[in-house]
């Protein structure tokens, strides 16, 4: 179990960059070994250096549990015939296809913005193999980077309203609490990726942020 911080190609929006998908962490191919080292000591995970059309942006354009993946439609057909490899794949198409960004889910349940209509929604759940919800985050449809979920909790935006928290924590199976990362900032998915064992933010996350993030992700 670790909880650190870091960058990843530089920035501290760790979550934008990397996207752990089960038991797989993929990260993008041009990390220095400085960076690779930090993934590997931090996270138990299956390695796997990835790009999405070409883009370093996993952890906004990837996003799935044990069962499938949700992805990007920029994906190339290299990129799919790889990621069929670790499970079932649903494509998203252009205008809501930041898959990372409007979707966050673990093995219990998903949660997608509310761009995506009803119908994609179902094919996510059935993708994915868990009860999928629409819901918004703060009025925002960009859920993933409002939210960072692992099957011990999830960690959310501040401005959270009752009624959101409520449909997400049902959704996902598990209790929600609310924080910042990286000195203030409320998105937390973008800033922080989670296992189930271990938490990486990003650089300038405060010690009494990361107590937050161990606490409502079960890490303590």
């Amino acid at each position: 179990m670790a909880t650190v911080t870091g960058d990843v190609l530089g920035h501290s929006q760790v979550g934008v960059h990397v996207s752990i998908i089960g038991d797989v962490l993929f990260h993008p191919i041009s990390i220095d070994k400085e960076c690779e080292e930090l993934l590997r000591t931090t996270f138990d995970l299956e390695m796997t250096p990835f790009s999405i059309g070409g883009s370093t942006l996993l952890g906004s354009l990837l996003r799935g549990n044990k069962n499938g993946i949700a992805v990007a439609d920029i994906a190339t057909e290299q990129d799919l015939d790889r990621l069929t490899s670790f499970g079932e794949v649903v494509i998203m198409e252009s205008g809501v296809n930041a898959a990372g960004n409007l979707i966050a889910c673990n093995n219990h349940g998903a949660v997608v913005g509310m761009t995506i209509p009803g119908p994609g929604c179902d094919l996510i759940s059935e993708i994915l193999g868990v009860p999928s919800t629409r819901v918004r985050i703060s009025g925002q449809d960009t859920v993933g980077s409002a939210l960072v979920a692992n099957d011990k909790g999830v960690l959310a935006h501040p401005d959270i309203t009752e009624s959101e928290a409520s449909v997400v924590s049902e959704a996902l199976g598990v209790p929600l609490m609310v924080g910042t990362v990286c000195f203030g900032s409320p998105y937390v998915g973008a800033g922080c990726i989670a296992s189930n064992d271990s938490v990486l933010a990003g650089t300038g996350t405060t010690g009494p942020e990361l107590n937050r993030i161990e606490d409502a992700l079960g890490l303590i």
